[in-house]
């Protein structure tokens, strides 16, 4: 079985089910940088417009789609990443951010026989 590149903690989809009640469908998109460092922001489904240059690492959550960057896909192609959320206020624009907590991200770097299984897959997919 293809190893996942995406996955999330039981905590941050406790909070994805907050925020999708409130909100509607969610989507992420992990950032590069700039305001708020390297984090995953969650956006209204479709408030993020995704395209050519972003890729899909999977869903969370029962269908919540994560996408993240192509350049910022090439540094982290070789980790599994996880969101997790904490208690305090990120400086973004994520929906998270009113709730007193923020999502980040942990990962790992695969195995190479994780990396080959992922090898053989296939790139994964881009947006539109």
């Amino acid at each position: 079985m293809t190893p996942r590149r995406i996955l999330s903690t039981p905590d941050a989809d406790a909070w994805i089910d907050i925020l999708t009640a409130k909100h509607g469908p969610l989507m992420f998109h992990q950032s590069g940088g700039c305001c708020d460092g390297s984090a995953p922001m969650c956006f209204p489904k479709g408030e993020f417009r995704v395209g050519a240059q972003d890729v899909l690492l999977g869903d969370i959550a029962g269908g919540v789609q994560v996408w993240i960057g192509a350049a910022q896909f090439e540094y982290w192609r070789h980790t599994q990443v996880t969101i997790d959320v904490v208690p305090g206020r990120g400086a973004g624009m994520s929906l998270e951010s009113p709730e007193g907590v923020r999502f980040i991200v942990r990962s790992r770097i695969f195995t190479d026989d994780e990396t080959a299984e992922l090898a053989a897959a296939g790139e994964p997919a881009r947006g539109a």
